[in-house]
């Protein structure tokens, strides 16, 4: 009997089924500023211990995305090993800060399961949640991934593709306990924009770009110990409709969000993501440009002292925001995203408002 383990094929998803994800992850100093040498984040809350502080946290902040990515990368061994691609998030909320020092562990339910038509693989939805070393929740979401079938013959079960909300809702923004953003000052970042100052419509050209190169992608998924095989198996990819290695999709939200920091610089912390989409793949080499559409200025109940934002933000690649004008073109009668679109993500943000 092989000690190897091959990964979760299709047909053995199961609706219902609970998946405890092994190896927890203790988050360290290093891991942060190793994330910040790959994407050159630069939000306030993960750089500065001060800053946070005097904002009333325990400290310097685990990046939002660096904590998706370590609690993504528990569930890659049971869900998406055996991916072609991962498709889609909704329903993401940050329930609460993780520091420097916190262990995080990852569990998944399925709650959707569709066979695609070509019989070769299916579509499967999980719903997971990320808990520190205390058992508190810092991270939940939903995601849905294309995992090949070991036996394209197989049986499978009915399908059943779960309702995802399509935003979370402003009630439901969480707020990390003891953050006050009414002595923020602007100097921190370099930018005088604050809540008040975005309108509704709104576009921004992030403008800055960035290549990522093999070595970048490589470490950064190793950090993430995300060991989806299409990341890391040039050898297998060779015979791929691809031909080569593709770059973890997360991976490109990080580079477009700290793009963003460029016109959305006091964009203080992410609150939820409401849903994304990896619209076409990214390779190394591949050079990123992002763009911002404000979806919707939200007022918090009884705080006086930040505001959200729901933000669209498009990522491209080999081709500058300022040059598309919508994400999507007319290919054979239907709506498509460009063949240089690699993200289109709906996310909220909290931001300080002016005393």
């Amino acid at each position: 009997m092989t000690k190897t383990y091959p990964g979760n094929f299709f047909e053995d998803f199961k609706l219902g089924q609970t998946l405890v994800h092994g190896t927890p992850r203790t988050i360290t100093e290093g891991d942060m500023a190793l994330y910040i040498a790959l994407t050159g984040s630069r939000f306030p809350l993960h750089c500065a211990r001060p800053t946070a502080q005097k904002l009333g946290l325990e400290g310097q902040t685990v990046d939002d995305l660096l904590a998706f990515h370590m609690a993504f990368g528990k569930t890659v061994a049971d869900i998406s090993f055996n991916a072609v691609a991962n498709l889609g998030y909704a329903d993401m909320r940050f329930t609460r800060p993780v520091y420097p020092g916190d262990t995080l562990q990852s569990v998944s339910s399925v709650i959707g399961l569709k066979e695609n038509s070509n019989g070769k693989n299916g579509n499967v939805y999980v719903r997971s949640n990320c808990y520190n070393q205390d058992g508190e929740e810092v991270l939940t979401w939903a995601r849905w991934v294309m995992v090949n079938k070991k036996d394209p013959s197989a049986s499978v079960a009915e399908a059943r593709i779960p309702e995802l909300p399509s935003t979370v809702a402003v009630d439901d923004l969480p707020i990390p306990p003891g953050l006050d953003l009414s002595g923020y000052n602007t100097e921190i970042t370099g930018s005088p924009h604050l809540w008040e100052d975005y309108q509704t419509g709104e576009r921004i050209d992030h403008i800055n770009g960035m290549t990522v190169d093999e070595s970048d992608h490589t470490l950064a998924t190793k950090l993430y110990q995300n060991n989806a095989r299409v990341h890391f198996e040039a050898s297998m990819m060779k015979s791929s409709r691809f031909g080569r290695r593709l770059m973890y999709g997360g991976h490109v939200i990080s580079i477009c969000r700290a793009l963003s920091f460029n016109g959305l610089a006091n964009s203080v912390r992410i609150a939820a993501i409401n849903s994304g989409a990896h619209c076409n793949p990214a390779f190394a080499g591949d050079t990123f440009y992002a763009y911002s559409e404000i979806l919707d200025s939200m007022e918090l109940s009884e705080r006086k002292d930040m505001g959200a934002l729901r933000i669209r933000t498009i990522g491209l690649k080999n081709m500058e925001s300022r040059e598309i004008e919508d994400p999507k073109v007319e290919i054979d009668g239907k709506r498509r995203y460009h063949e240089n679109v690699v993200l289109d993500l709906d996310y909220t943000v909290l931001m300080p408002r002016r005393p």
